[in-house]
């Protein structure tokens, strides 16, 4: 694939086997660092999952399901400036107060790369750990916007493959009618107008951020909602269009832009931070898509499997490591929002995610990564309550409203214990459920009282901590 031979070029660069053979050596011989990546799709929560993270790594009350807590390995665990000096420190305080101050409050979503070292004085074990001194670990928290790695996926593309593919999309929904008229109504083999790009892609562009306000993972190319300091350049002024257009033709100009896309902006980002990456969680908000429809469980179906792709998946042995090779040797699906759930239906809203995820997740296993899927919720903003409806009892969950900050109990709707129920007709096309209509309510964070040595309350949160790092911090 063209991300492999990409990382595989990236890792065998000059620069590396000059400068970076001295650091690696010292990394993995004196004080190893671990990467561990965090993204998320469209509204999964990515900030408040890397926050109560390092909330709960620093105060581990709560972390009794990880096995480096349980087993007192960790004696110290503080906050360092991040290694590298070009990319801005991810704002855990400010982030910390929004959800425990006087008035919680989610954070900002993230619109741009950032990092955060977080180093462990770790108390060695088994029969000679009397003998041994502490050593130190230090894990690098890389933060970046999910919308920037669903742009992986177009490296293996041609622009008319991905024309082909977002048009057909969009003629499956309603809310792209206005924006696929436009697009269908310009004539590609006209002299290119800047006018005209400038036009379709305001256009083109509003349609994205319909979409991932729908919560359809389906959002490339992703720095067109986040364009930062690349707004209005040629590279992100295009759109797809079908057929064929020759030299000067709008739509030429259209795949020349898309190209120097994936050249200028996409390569350049897996060059320098996706593929130095360990470890990597991936959070995706799977009951909005149950909520959105048959269609947008089928589209995080193949986001995530195009993702998994992406990862090199396999097993950093330390020699290779050494070396300069490096693969993602360990990755977590997680389904977030458990909280809006009551606990008798998180063991199925795993199992939904798995199953959106099996024949990728048996490939990257085979080639030697750890993968797994869980339902977690990184702040519990809900508590759980039983109710009678009609004679019958329903498992709920009650919060505090985000829009009308009221306290108000939900029922979601029962989850299928087979999750092919729902996976089977999201893949087979249909239009909607038929056995069942499952809702979605929106939470504000609940105000906090924490005991001393207590991290922000969560669910799971330390499951996932003790499969991405609870190996190397014990």
């Amino acid at each position: 694939m063209v991300i492999g031979r990409l990382a595989d070029g990236a890792l065998r660069g000059v620069d590396r086997v000059t400068a970076g053979v001295t650091g690696t050596i010292s990394e993995t011989f004196l004080e190893p660092t671990l990467r561990l990546g965090v993204t998320g799709l469209s509204q999964a929560g990515k900030t408040v999952f890397i926050t109560s993270l390092v909330a709960n790594l620093l105060d581990r009350g709560r972390m009794g399901r990880m096995g480096a807590v349980a087993g007192g390995h960790i004696e110290a665990a503080f906050l360092q400036p991040q290694p590298d000096d070009t990319l801005p420190r991810f704002e855990y305080e400010r982030h910390l107060a929004a959800l425990s101050g006087p008035d919680p409050h989610w954070p900002d979503s993230t619109r741009h790369i950032s990092q955060l070292r977080l180093s462990f004085r770790i108390r060695p074990g088994g029969m000679l750990a009397g003998m041994r001194s502490a050593r130190v670990r230090h894990v690098d928290i890389i933060d970046y916007p999910g919308e920037w790695l669903l742009d992986l996926v177009l490296l293996d593309k041609s622009y008319a493959q991905w024309s082909a593919e977002v048009l057909a999309r969009m003629e499956k929904r309603d809310f792209a009618a206005d924006v696929l008229a436009q697009l269908q109504a310009t004539d590609g083999t006209a002299r290119h107008d800047e006018a005209t790009a400038q036009r379709l892609t305001k256009a083109f562009t509003t349609y994205l951020q319909q979409a991932r306000a729908l919560g359809l993972p389906d959002i490339t190319p992703g720095r067109f909602l986040l364009p930062g300091d690349l707004a209005g350049s040629p590279v992100l002024t295009f759109v797809p269009l079908a057929g064929s257009g020759g030299r000067g033709a709008l739509l030429r100009e259209m795949a020349r832009r898309f190209d120097a896309y994936k050249s200028q902006v996409i390569r350049p980002f897996f060059r320098n931070h996706f593929a130095r990456i360990d470890r990597q969680v991936v959070l995706a908000d799977v009951l909005g898509a149950i909520h959105a429809g048959p269609e947008a469980v089928d589209r995080l179906g193949q986001t995530l499997t195009e993702l998994l792709a992406a990862f090199r998946p396999g097993r950093n042995a330390w020699l290779s490591r050494l070396l300069g090779g490096r693969r993602v040797e360990r990755i977590l699906f997680a389904a977030t929002k458990a909280d809006h759930l009551h606990h008798s239906q998180h063991a199925r809203l795993t199992a939904i995610m798995a199953a959106l995820l099996r024949q990728s997740r048996d490939r990257a296993d085979f080639a030697g990564a750890n993968t797994q899927a869980l339902a977690l919720a990184a702040l519990r903003a809900t508590i759980e309550e039983t109710h009678d409806r009609d004679g019958k009892s329903l498992d709920c969950v009650r919060g505090r409203l985000l829009d009308t900050g009221r306290q108000a109990a939900f029922y979601a709707g029962e989850l299928p214990e087979d999750p092919m129920q729902l996976v089977g007709p999201a893949r087979a096309g249909a239009a909607h459920w038929l056995d069942a209509d499952y809702q979605i309510m929106r939470f504000a964070p609940a105000p906090l009282t924490r005991a001393p040595g207590d991290g922000l309350p969560h669910i799971r949160l330390d499951a996932a901590a003790d499969f991405l790092l609870g190996d190397v911090l014990q």
